[in-house]
This record gives structure tokens, C-alpha cells and sequence, in this order.
């Protein structure tokens, strides 16, 4: 029973398919994971941590509810769960137990000591290579292209009418939608977020040079002829401590937590 869970689940989290939809080799390395699984679980659940850990029925009923989720409709997955030797009931003590194998492992990570502000600092000086953030900008454009001298003078000519009226967000954002000929028109002429070296470096120069709100020149890159707008200017160079800090203590919370989950289970083998 639980074998057939667990390449019910497996499938789901190695390939997002139905068991049996799964090819030859993605079928044989399910079985090779779930075997392997298999083995690992039964010397969780003999664990002395286990036989304190009660899973509760809503628990218990919302992981079923996802499971069903995944199939479009209840003859759907009854086919599934038949194919793999479960029923309704089999199936909620499948999934009580794969959830109290869960909680064991959560009751194991919960132990680990606590990351403090010292942990934290220590490495943010260690690692301020993390910490260092490049220059970057939030950035539009407008590009259109030419390819005749015609063409290029008209696209000068439209450019420079627009950057008169593109220190306006929306108005840019507009402008965009109607003449760009890049597929981010769509988005209103939206770049995103854009760090040195990753613009022609035709436009480079200028789009680092901008204030917020701020429209560039026409410019001409390889592509066409384009103007650009500073959203925002993000914060760059050294990360303060102090906004560094949280992060750094979920990020070391959760090494602290998988090696000491991986440690117990070293322990169980």
C-alpha cells in the first residue's frame, strides 16, 4: 500500500504527472527513488521521535484535498489510486503517515539552536561578497526600427516627439504600447530590473546616467533607434547589516535545520 503512495506522491514531485503517464526511464527511476524511500521512511517511523508525534485529522483532510486537486475530476484520480492498489481509506493512512513522518522531521529541525545576531554578523563579515549589490536601475524603452535613412529620420522624428511627454510614467507607458517595436511594449516598454553590462553598450552609458523619471536622448543600439526612462534607482553597494540581517538568520535557520535533520536520519540507518 504505501509503496503505491509513494509513487503516487513521487511522480507527482519528480515529473507533475500520474504514475502512469510516466515514461520507461522516468518509470524506472521512480522505482528506484521510491524503493530507496521506502526504506528510509520504515526507520523514521520505528524512531522513538515518532511515537510522540500525532498528526491531526485537518491535517490529515487538507493534504488530501490537494491530492485531489491535482486530477480534473474524482473518476480521474479513482482510476489512479486503483491502478496503484488504494482505495479512499488506504489512501488517508497513506497520507497519515507521510505526514507524520513530516512532523518527525520538523520536531527534529526545531531543536537545532536558535541563530542570533552574532551568528548572523559573523558570517555577513565573512561573506560580504553576498552583501555587495551591483548598480542597478528599473528601466523602459521605446524602440523602433529602420532600415533606410527614411525610416531611421521618421523614427528620430517620433522619439524626440515622445520624450517630451515620457517623464510621466503612464504617458511613457503608453507611448510604448503604440510605437515600441520590442515585445515589452506589451508591458508598457518595462526592462525590468537592469544591472551594468547588460545593455548594448550604446545605450549603457546614458541609461546609468539617468535621474529617476528621467528620458534619455534618442540613442541607436544595433536594434534601432530607442529612448529609455529611469523608473528607480535601486540601492547599490554595501547591504547595511541591519536590512542583511534577517535574511542571513532564515538562511543559516534552514542549513541549521536540514543538517540536523540529515544527521538523525544517519543516526536511524
Amino acid at each position: 500500500m504505501q509503496h503505491g503512495y509513494l509513487e503516487l506522491k513521487l511522480a507527482h514531485e519528480l515529473f507533475k504527472k500520474a504514475p502512469d503517464t510516466l515514461s520507461e526511464a522516468e518509470q524506472a527511476r521512480l522505482g528506484e527513488v521510491a524503493s530507496k524511500q521506502a526504506r528510509l521512511e520504515q526507520r523514521i517511523l520505528a524512531s522513538a521521535t515518532a511515537a510522540q508525534v500525532i498528526v491531526p485529522a485537518p491535517t490529515i483532510a487538507t493534504r488530501l484535498d490537494e491530492i485531489r486537486q491535482r486530477y480534473a475530476s474524482p473518476d480521474d484520480m479513482a482510476a489512479d489510486l486503483e491502478r496503484i492498489g488504494l482505495d479512499a481509506d488506504k489512501l488517508a493512512e497513506a497520507v497519515e503517515r507521510d505526514l507524520r513522518i513530516e512532523a518527525v522531521l520538523d520536531k527534529v529541525a526545531s531543536a537545532v539552536p536558535a541563530v542570533t545576531e552574532v551568528d548572523a554578523e559573523i558570517y555577513y563579515r565573512l561573506h560580504p561578497e553576498a552583501f555587495d549589490r551591483p548598480e542597478a536601475r528599473l528601466l523602459r524603452h521605446i524602440l523602433i526600427t529602420f532600415s533606410n535613412p527614411i525610416e531611421k529620420a521618421i523614427a528620430a522624428k517620433t522619439l524626440e516627439d515622445l520624450r517630451s511627454t515620457g517623464k510621466n510614467v503612464e504617458n511613457f507607458s503608453q507611448a510604448a504600447l503604440r510605437h515600441s517595436q520590442c515585445p515589452t511594449a506589451m508591458d508598457g516598454g518595462k526592462l525590468g530590473t537592469v544591472k551594468r553590462q547588460q545593455l548594448f553598450p550604446e545605450l549603457e552609458p546614458a541609461a546609468f546616467e539617468l535621474a529617476v523619471d528621467e528620458v534619455s536622448e534618442v540613442l541607436e543600439s544595433p536594434m534601432g533607434l530607442h529612448i529609455l526612462r529611469c523608473d528607480e534607482i535601486l540601492p547599490f553597494g554595501m547591504m547595511p547589516f541591519a536590512e542583511a540581517c534577517p535574511r542571513i538568520i532564515e538562511k543559516l535557520t534552514e542549513k541549521r535545520r536540514r543538517e540536523a535533520q540529515r544527521d538523525w536520519i544517519k543516526e536511524q540507518l
